[in-house]
């Protein structure tokens, strides 16, 4: 039997897009000149505020003051359920490690993976064959995996219409060193990671002086060795990309790399528990001399299509979990729903959703005739 409708939406999410797209980077464009006086603009503009922008300490605390303590108390409920089904959810996901090795060629790896269909294409017309379901293939869901910039924002643009892993920019690596760290070593990975292409930041932070001029020393030597495009694209890197960095110990160097975030970030120094336990934000991490971006990269099974410019302080890289569509659902009985139903009368009128606000009410009345229930607004 086909579907049936029996009510047709006349227009879709994409329906304004054009003029949404054209309106929202006006508006950042003229942020990004005008700073914070544009922005306070647009507040007076759009909101009708001209108050202050970044709330005291004070200003929130009386705030605070003139909620109503049902109301509070309502709010409470909800945060309460929302973080227990966050630390529920996040128990699910459980650290693991395994060993493996494979030096696949490329269509050896994708159909020894199962791969349906080998398209052989690439860049941008590659990304649009998928998309647009060409070649008799059908319409890719989502777009997953590395490429230039040109790949990259043929995925942004596209972003919707098909799912992506994420907008990805130049590669980047950061090595931490420490006075034990083999200065041949550092420098060979940090041309390693040049070799990417001629925009792609590789950056040394180290509390030792004497190491990081060694390694400064080596890495013209390295290049110069390389194939004529891999050399092409290095020293592009290290002369207008690359960074060393002096901190003063190594809480100094890890703060450093936090702020970076990198893509990648190597740790070559002594007690590697520590900086295991103090790091925070990095795409993949390579604890030890012993390991390698390009173990990553290549062989040791972790993925590498991982956040990039600074991303990684918000998300991490591409995983089986991108893969996996995650999904809730909710079922109550007319017991457990008296609580929840109060509390969302009660925020939805004070956001002045009523419509929201009835659709618990109905329940209330129907489920509890004989109770009575204060579902006014706690302003």
């Amino acid at each position: 039997m086909p579907r049936e409708y029996l009510k047709k939406a006349t227009k879709s999410a994409r329906t304004d897009a054009a003029d949404v797209s054209q309106t929202v980077s006006a508006m950042l464009s003229d942020i990004e000149q005008g700073g914070e006086d544009a922005a306070r603009r647009y507040a007076t503009q759009l909101d009708g505020y001209d108050g202050p922008i970044v709330l005291s300490a004070d200003a929130i605390a009386e705030a605070c003051a003139r909620v109503p303590q049902g109301l509070r108390d309502d709010i409470t409920f909800a945060r309460d359920n929302v973080r227990s089904f966050a630390e529920m959810q996040k128990q699910s996901v459980q650290d693991t490690h395994t060993e493996v090795g494979l030096p696949p060629a490329i269509i050896f790896a994708a159909h020894l993976c199962g791969a349906d269909s080998i398209l052989a294409m690439g860049g941008v017309q590659g990304i649009a064959a998928m998309t647009f379901g060409l070649f008799g293939l059908p319409r890719a869901d989502i777009l997953a995996g590395p490429g230039n910039q040109y790949v990259a924002e043929a995925k942004r643009i596209l972003y919707g219409r098909v799912g992506i892993d994420m907008v990805a920019g130049p590669t980047d690596s950061l090595i931490l060193a420490d006075a034990t760290a083999d200065p041949h070593i550092v420098a060979t990975d940090l041309v390693s990671q040049a070799e990417h292409g001629y925009n792609s930041p590789v950056w040394l932070v180290t509390d030792n002086r004497a190491l990081a001029q060694d390694v400064a020393r080596r890495v013209p030597a390295l290049i110069a060795t390389l194939p004529a495009l891999n050399r092409e694209n290095a020293e592009a890197a290290w002369r207008d990309y690359a960074e060393i960095i002096l901190c003063d110990d190594r809480e100094d160097m890890a703060a450093c790399s936090d702020a970076y975030a990198p893509e990648h970030l190597t740790v070559q120094a002594a007690d590697l528990d520590w900086w295991l336990d103090r790091l925070t934000c990095y795409g993949s991490l390579f604890l030890g001399e012993e390991t390698t971006v390009s173990y990553g990269d290549k062989a040791t099974g972790t993925n590498h299509v991982l956040p990039t410019s600074g991303a990684a302080k918000y998300t991490g890289g591409l995983s089986v979990h991108k893969y996996m569509k995650v999904v809730t659902w909710q079922r109550a009985t007319r017991a457990g729903s008296k609580s929840v139903a109060a509390a969302t009368a009660r925020i939805s009128r004070v956001e002045g959703m009523e419509g929201h606000a009835r659709s618990a009410d109905v329940r209330l009345a129907k489920y509890f005739p004989d109770e009575h229930f204060d579902l006014a607004a706690q302003t």
